[in-house]
């Protein structure tokens, strides 16, 4: 008899430019990395709500949700994403940021609820390797 090995289904991570930034570049980026490293990846595209956002991370049934965020609002729209995705009992997703974020917010954001910020020129590997770390963690 011959065992049929199966492997998990991708992890799936959803990558969102909430507001009104028009650079998309860095997140596409991360998206094509994330891609390229065996997660399936949902990019939202530009200027989405906070709303958008979270229904779309509940929907898609995903792990990560990943806020690429160059306009400076990220003190208002990433704890809204947060706070929306706990309202709809999907707090248990991991958000992420990426972008231009002042040193003095980071920790703000943890608060929260950000488990991690990736700043400009972060290498993409140091993001995937981030990930696997983390959702191992958690399975």
């Amino acid at each position: 008899m011959t065992q049929v090995q199966t492997s998990a289904p991708p992890i799936r991570i959803l990558v969102a430019k909430p507001g009104l930034d028009g650079h998309d570049r860095g997140a596409k980026v991360i998206a094509r990395a994330l891609r390229d490293a065996g997660f399936e990846v949902i990019y939202t595209g530009l200027r989405q709500t906070p709303e958008q956002i979270a229904n779309a991370a509940v929907q898609e049934d995903v792990a990560v949700v990943a806020l690429s965020i160059l306009s400076g609002a990220h003190m208002t729209l990433v704890p809204r994403v947060i706070e929306l995705l706990r309202a709809q009992e999907a707090g248990d997703i991991m958000v992420l940021v990426g972008g231009t974020i002042p040193d003095a917010d980071i920790p703000k954001l943890k608060e929260a609820g950000v488990a991690e910020v990736f700043g400009p020129g972060t290498d993409t590997r140091d993001v995937v390797k981030y990930l696997r770390t983390q959702l191992s963690a958690r399975a």
